[in-house]
């Protein structure tokens, strides 16, 4: 920026230089006024004058130039000169030229026309070509020679890198196919839960078949202007086919992809003329030979139909979160990048991750490296997973948020309730950990890690897990009265009310009620079938569930209370403890220190205490002189006090006499 001001100061100058010397004929010439020149005029001074509008040039009878300027139209001068015998030229006036005049009478034009493409520019994004590329595709182009993934880098989905395979052997060798008369997909739909590898998978088929590859969003598609979508899938299509055999990669289709009919406007709407141009394109009255479209989504369910008939996306890969086997695959992809300890298992850790997707799994290993980078360390540990673990399930530890001992033990007491009846109640996944130091937004945490993958739940499971929810509140109820619970248990509430709701609603656990799907997609209930009297059978069914679950644990706890407060102890203690500490607390026998306990903070309390101790007891062979005088001292009172009550005594007896 300083750079162009001063180049600009630089061209300023010149240019002021050049028209001042441009100018410096007439600051040699001498100005006279208008009377003046008219007496010189009388008296024969003036030789010549050259007049151009009310600008008077001329030279006097002794060469000297002079100007001056008439104040008012004359008609008679050149009359009154010519009558002097002054000689008299007049000047051609400038003319202007066509293009000027043009320029001139159209710049006002010329301006706003200016300021429209500079504001259509920025609302396009200042893309290539400005507010004249409307229509023109947004998709990024990625030649051969850029793409390095290969299927080497996906793990974790074998079966739909299987689905996908041939799609590489009929990008490099079409023919043979053709051969049998067989006809490769035209469109791939990779179906998954966010982080699972859709994206990466869709890389990897371009990086075998070492052809182009077009990536675009499917919200690059849609604007607010009326068929630049479809202008701007015509332009993807014409690009691809020059760039034939190639991959088109549609990200988050149902941004476009979604149901026609559904939106306001109909076939006038935006995006459905978006994705009706997008049909024709991919099977319309003229085929795209050597295009494959891939698309990826996470919600199948909001497609419109004719996008998903043969011929179109007709083949659906299913990209799901990866089993204890896909983990550990994964892990060691993520793992290559970074140095290990020997003590760190890539299968012991797949087991410990279940529910966990690749991109959570790459997190998981990014984790750990910075747990390992804060520490100083060279290799990345076991310990480090273990925190990184903890971190991306309960949240980061926030050990300076300052927590009174009030807080502390009900915390403690809360959390306590979670555990106990977690290991009382049937089929509840085992605990973690349970911590009071407070992580993410909760003060405390119960955590429970699953022993395997879980695909489905049973109704006791459920239950359970509403027992398991109430049992933070019921803990606080216990210890502290009913007037006394706080609003810790507002997470819990909402968890198991949601619980007991969807068994009712949706999954079909309700003997009033039977199997019968009463809510739409986002569990609203659904107006057209529910009526005022089924909504009361619902919210009835629902509070006799809560209620059951609520007495459960809440007997389960009164005749553990003596756990309840052993582990409170154990928590205010050790701030965090582990499946071994809590079986020890349950066996009502002596708690272990955690493995990671540092023990070296008693030890010094225990000193301290010592040593204080040492100092208030006197040393061998010597007397507390001080100790004996405040005996003394306090014989001598009581002494003194005994005189006094009988001198009181003895006036009283004289009182009575």
């Amino acid at each position: 920026m300083a750079k162009n001001l001063i180049l600009w100061l630089v061209i300023a100058v010149v240019l002021m230089s050049l028209f001042q010397g441009f100018g410096s004929d007439d600051t040699q010439k001498s100005q006279i006024d208008y009377t003046s020149f008219n007496k010189e005029v009388s008296q024969g001074l003036i030789q010549q004058v050259q007049i151009n509008g009310q600008e008077i040039k001329g030279l006097k009878s002794n060469q000297t130039p002079f100007v001056t300027y008439i104040p008012a139209p004359d008609l008679d001068l050149v009359n009154y000169l010519i009558k002097n015998d002054v000689k008299v030229e007049g000047t051609a006036p400038e003319e202007q030229s066509f293009l000027a005049s043009i320029f001139v009478s159209w710049f006002p034009m010329l301006l706003l026309i200016g300021v429209w493409i500079f504001f259509m520019r920025n609302m396009q994004g200042g893309g290539k070509g400005g507010a004249m590329s409307f229509g023109k595709s947004k998709a990024k182009l990625m030649s051969e020679d850029q793409i390095k993934t290969t299927f080497a880098d996906v793990a974790g989905c074998d079966e739909a890198k299987e689905d996908v395979v041939e799609l590489v052997d009929y990008l490099k060798d079409s023919s043979k196919f053709q051969k049998l008369g067989g006809r490769i997909p035209t469109g791939i739909l990779l179906v998954g839960p966010p982080g699972t590898g859709k994206t990466l998978l869709a890389k990897a088929i371009a990086g075998e078949a070492k052809v182009p590859f077009f990536s675009i969003s499917g919200s690059d598609f849609v604007e607010m202007f009326v068929g630049v979508g479809a202008s701007r899938v015509r332009d993807m299509f014409e690009q691809a086919k020059k760039s034939a055999p190639c991959i088109i990669f549609i990200d988050e289709i149902d941004a476009v992809g979604r149901q026609r009919g559904a939106g306001m406007g109909g076939g006038n709407d935006e995006r459905e003329q978006t994705l009706n141009q997008m049909l024709v394109e991919m099977d319309g009255f003229e085929g795209n030979e050597g295009i494959i479209v891939i698309a990826a989504t996470n919600r199948p369910d909001v497609l419109d139909a004719a996008l998903l008939r043969p011929g179109r996306f007709d083949r659906q890969v299913v990209v799901g979160l990866p089993d204890v086997r896909g983990r550990e695959q994964i892990l060691k992809v993520h793992m290559r990048k970074i140095p290990l300890e020997e003590d760190v298992k890539a299968t012991v850790l797949a087991r410990g991750t279940p529910g966990f997707s690749g991109a959570d799994l790459a997190n998981l290993v990014n984790e750990a490296a910075l747990f390992a980078a804060r520490g100083n360390k060279r290799t990345v540990s076991k310990e480090d997973f273990e925190q990184a673990r903890d971190k991306i399930l309960m949240g980061s530890e926030r050990r300076s948020l300052v927590m009174t001992p009030k807080d502390k033990e009900s915390t403690a007491y809360h959390e306590a309730g979670h555990a106990i009846v977690a290991k009382l109640v049937p089929q509840h996944h085992p605990i973690h950990k349970v911590t009071i130091i407070p992580r993410g937004r909760a003060l405390g945490v119960t955590q429970f890690l699953p022993e395997g993958d879980q695909i489905s739940q049973n109704k006791d499971e459920l239950e359970s897990s509403i027992s398991v929810a109430y049992g933070g509140r019921i803990a606080e109820e216990l210890i502290y009265g009913a007037q006394k619970v706080s609003t810790g248990a507002s997470q819990d509430i909402k968890q198991a009310s949601a619980i007991a709701r969807a068994m009712v609603t949706e999954w079909g656990f309700s003997e009033k009620l039977g199997p019968i799907l009463l809510t739409g997609e986002q569990g609203n209930l659904r107006s057209n079938v529910v009526s005022h009297e089924t909504g009361k059978i619902i919210d009835d069914e629902v509070k006799i569930l809560i209620d059951t679950n609520y007495k459960r644990a809440y007997k389960l706890l009164t005749d553990n209370i003596d756990i309840l407060h052993a582990m409170k102890e154990a928590l205010i203690k050790y701030e965090t403890i582990d499946t071994d500490q809590v079986d020890d607390l349950m066996a009502r026998v002596t708690v272990r220190p955690p493995s990671d306990w540092d023990n070296e903070k008693e030890v010094e309390s225990i000193k301290e205490k010592k040593s204080t101790i040492d100092m208030t007891r006197p040393a061998k062979g010597k007397v507390d002189t001080t100790k004996k005088e405040k005996v003394d001292t306090t014989k001598a009172q009581d002494v003194t006090d005994a005189e006094q009550k009988q001198d009181v005594s003895s006036e009283d007896e004289k009182d009575n006499k």
